[in-house]
């Protein structure tokens, strides 16, 4: 919901509460903007909803507020330490919990209610998003998971191992296990290992560590070089780069990957910093494909990094049409992000994903859409995007536009690089895997913008028609 300041917001809560009574939990969404300034407390969530848990979702998914109910059923009180200070972590106010949490602190409260689905709810979720793939041509995803889910992740996984073992899994899905908390990285390599060996159908592969290094650019959490101009602050990261380096030859030895989420220039560059002193310690012998996600914003000095060590970059194009809230909060750098065209000349391999936790319709998990933006960096009227997602121009540099061709190699053949599957996917080429997409128009010559129009006509999976 929208509102008007923070009283605003509580009353609106307080309102729905009271038509909508005796629910376990409340759940809202709200773009902490329209707070303008001030912050929802515990103490306020408590007035408003004495007898029930309610939970308040940030917009960027990567904080969110509570009341004390929440933290009662979790366990968290003023003593509880932060899971990786300075990135995720509850705040404090005299010693005391307020009710707001960021990143992995506030994770466990997102989907702890999911415990009681059964495999028939998960299935019938699932089948849906497989719906959607059949039509719109999506054979092959990584799923990139949510982070303090793990469990989650493994009853998701069983249903699909079992779809895929009766024939009725159209998408080849390659899995991951998350790692947010240095404390439990030894516990995060046995447990991947384990994924791997149960998870591993035709259809379904989990060979992946997912690290989330660090946040978000608009709370800044993500971890920076250069610090954010409105506060001084640079973020922090999960871990640093001996850490990672430990991981990489952990990975190697068991003939895993990595891939990490990255939004921050530091980020990526502690990745860069811990790949190049695996390499160098094992040589010949290292083998693990590892991909840094989203790269937002970069510091010049690594961005022939990735190629030079043979790093991948995933960029999630829909995003590329920036916001006016970058500025205040990077200057003018914020004119000098989303910069995969520099990347990809340098020779490195670049990939694209599209980046959702939302089933919602499906609408931002079109590559189409992706294609689009990566070919304009706006969104506007002809393109299929909720309208509350336009742009009134496109977002600079103009010079980090990609091509069609360069799109459409990201998400075919790149992407099949990146998940170590290019001998089977990724390309139309004999004895590869059947899976592709019949247009009744050239996509080459196709306008860009309004690109996202685009549809399949017929979808192919393992030679077999699908829609």
């Amino acid at each position: 919901f929208e509102c008007d300041g923070k009283q605003d917001a509580l009353n609106f809560m307080a309102k729905f509460i009271k038509e909508n009574p005796g629910q376990e939990r409340y759940r809202f969404f709200l773009e902490r903007k329209y707070l303008k300034g001030e912050d929802l407390t515990m103490d306020d969530l408590d007035a408003i909803c004495p007898d029930a848990e309610i939970v308040v979702l940030e917009g960027e998914v990567h904080s969110n507020w509570a009341n004390s109910k929440v933290y009662e059923l979790h366990g968290i009180t003023d003593e509880t330490p932060d899971p990786v200070p300075g990135l995720a972590y509850y705040v404090r106010k005299d010693g005391h919990l307020t009710g707001n949490s960021f990143e992995s602190a506030s994770w466990v409260f997102v989907f702890d209610s999911l415990k009681n689905l059964s495999d028939e709810q998960i299935e019938a979720a699932v089948t849906r998003w497989i719906d959607y793939c059949k039509k719109d041509g999506v054979s092959c995803v990584f799923d990139a998971g949510f982070p303090m889910h793990n469990w989650l992740h493994e009853k998701i996984y069983a249903v699909l191992r079992k779809l895929d073992k009766e024939g009725r899994l159209p998408v080849y899905i390659d899995g991951c296990y998350v790692l947010t908390i240095p404390t439990l990285m030894e516990e995060a390599l046995d447990e991947v290992k384990r994924f791997h060996r149960e998870f591993n159908t035709e259809h379904l592969k989990v060979h992946t560590l997912k690290i989330f290094m660090d946040g978000t650019l608009k709370i800044e959490t993500a971890a920076q070089i250069t610090p954010y101009v409105d506060t001084g602050a640079t973020g922090a990261t999960a871990f640093n780069a001996e850490q990672i380096a430990l991981i990489l030859k952990e990975l190697n030895e068991a003939g895993l990957d990595l891939h990490v989420h990255t939004v921050g220039e530091r980020a990526s560059h502690i990745i860069l910093d811990g790949v190049e002193m695996a390499r160098k310690e094992l040589g010949d012998d290292y083998h693990v494909r590892v991909t840094c996600a989203h790269l937002e914003i970069q510091d010049d000095a690594d961005l022939s990094r990735f190629a030079k060590l043979g790093v991948f970059a995933n960029f999630t194009p829909w995003w590329h049409t920036g916001g006016d809230f970058f500025a205040p909060i990077l200057g003018d750098r914020a004119d000098k992000m989303y910069r995969c065209k520099t990347i990809w000349d340098s020779g490195a391999l670049v990939a694209w994903s599209s980046d959702n936790v939302v089933y919602g319709d499906f609408t931002t998990w079109r590559p189409c859409l992706g294609m689009e933006i990566g070919m304009t960096r706006w969104i506007n009227e002809k393109t299929v995007a909720p309208e509350y997602n336009q742009t009134a121009h496109e977002y600079p540099p103009a010079d980090e536009k990609m091509s069609i061709e360069e799109m459409l190699l990201g998400y075919t053949i790149n992407g099949a690089i990146q998940l170590g599957i290019e001998d089977t996917r990724g390309s139309i080429e004999v004895g590869k895997a059947a899976d592709f997409l019949v247009y009744d128009n050239d996509l080459l010559t196709q306008e860009h913008e309004g690109f996202s129009r685009n549809k399949p006509t017929e979808v192919y999976f393992g030679g077999k028609k699908m829609n």
